[in-house]
């Protein structure tokens, strides 16, 4: 099983949403039980190019909420790298 890791970017983005969004006070808890099946799929998200990286995302536990992540395979490690509103024009997935 893969080992699921947050970048410091990551951990910043997620905080901003909680307070831009008003989220409530157990959404940590909501996406670390939506990620849960990363430890054991970790390709389950469809594949994006960004940032010349290939990076996957799966949503969050809000249909809106982009849950960005790379994985190592070698490593056996999944690394979020951002969480953002999809709804977003700057989302990485607004450019499919």
């Amino acid at each position: 099983m893969a080992r699921v890791e947050w970048s410091e970017e990551a951990v910043l983005s997620l905080d901003r949403l909680i307070r831009t969004h008003t989220l409530p006070a157990d959404t940590k808890a909501r996406l670390k039980r939506s990620l849960r099946p990363l430890a054991q799929f970790p390709l389950m998200g469809p594949s994006i190019s960004a940032r010349g990286h290939e990076l996957r995302f799966v949503l969050g536990p809000w249909r809106w909420m982009i849950v960005v992540y790379a994985y190592f395979e070698a490593e056996d490690r999944v690394v979020v790298v951002a969480v953002e509103d999809g709804r977003s024009s700057t989302a990485v997935t607004a450019h499919r």
